[in-house]
């Protein structure tokens, strides 16, 4: 074989390995079980977090909309429009878990849940949290029909989920990027800062105030935090336990930072169940009611 040929040979490889890791074959039921969990923490995040879109009808003159809500034709805000968009999202959500008409009702939660966070983003900070999840909105309906029993395996499902997962990393990863930029373009500066110390401080529970005797554990702390968010891409390529053990430490993570400082980031923690085998959930449910049925 010619070194030409071989060049070729391993220049397929890699065109096929990397559409693979793209496109992977994964259960339809997957994705049937994922699309519950997102479209049930839309309707639970417009209720209870992103409660601030209605009050924003009475307070138009202070409307700043975000880059994409110059450049879409989004409503200006008003209490009327903000009602409506409620509840178009929830009917729409409601219609999306249930499978019927996945394309229709999956792209409305996508564009009504889009306006609403535009309009909640346009007066004020902007939360970096719900990226992965405005994607997976957008994504989801793509896959079409999907039962919780379907044991057939598709590339369009298997390419959704890692669409989400690739915007879940990207949500720690990219937070590096703006960690530099926000101090000079230095890469160890903010690791070096004090900004646990300002954060426990500012909001921390009795159960991390503690720390604030001990400089050296929230310098290491904030080291900690540094690494593993430059680190986050690896998760990508993890496979059984490993992957497994990842999630989990980010669900710790996260946990604890709540009971620390009443911070949730529930939109991207959500976005985490999909790197895990949800098509298990089914069938260990039916598992269960059985036996429970078996017992009486």
């Amino acid at each position: 074989m010619s070194a030409q040929q071989v060049g070729t040979s391993r220049g397929s490889r890699w065109v096929r390995a990397t559409a693979n890791w793209w496109l992977p074959t994964i259960p339809l039921a997957r994705v049937a079980v994922f699309r519950v969990l997102v479209y049930s923490f839309v309707i639970v995040d417009i209720l209870k977090f992103l409660t601030d879109v209605i009050p924003h009808g009475y307070q138009i003159e202070l409307y700043q909309p975000v880059l994409i809500g110059r450049v879409l034709p989004f409503p200006e805000p008003s209490v009327g429009y903000a009602i409506f968009l409620q509840w178009s999202i929830i009917i729409a959500c409601i219609v999306a878990m249930t499978g019927y008409l996945p394309r229709i009702s999956g792209f409305a939660v996508a564009v009504l849940f889009l306006a609403w966070l535009e309009n909640s983003q346009g007066f004020s900070y902007v939360q970096h949290d719900h990226m992965a999840l405005v994607l997976a909105t957008w994504v989801l309906p793509t896959v079409g029909r999907a039962r919780f029993y379907d044991e057939r395996s598709s590339q369009a499902a298997g390419w959704a989920l890692r669409m989400v997962q690739v915007a879940t990393i990207a949500t720690y990863f990219g937070s590096v990027f703006s960690k530099i930029a926000s101090n000079g373009w230095s890469f160890i500066a903010w690791p070096n800062s004090s900004v646990f110390t300002w954060a426990f401080m500012r909001r921390g529970s009795d159960l991390i105030t503690w720390t604030l005797n001990y400089p050296w554990l929230l310098k290491s702390a904030q080291w900690g935090l540094y690494i593993v968010e430059v680190l986050s891409p690896v998760v990508l390529f993890l496979r059984g336990r490993w992957l497994y053990l990842a999630v989990g430490f980010f669900f710790l993570f996260h946990f604890a930072t709540y009971l620390s400082l009443g911070i949730h980031f529930l939109p991207t923690v959500m976005c985490w169940f999909a790197f895990l085998p949800l098509e298990k959930i089914p069938y260990a449910l039916r598992r269960t009611v059985n036996r429970f049925q078996a017992a009486r």
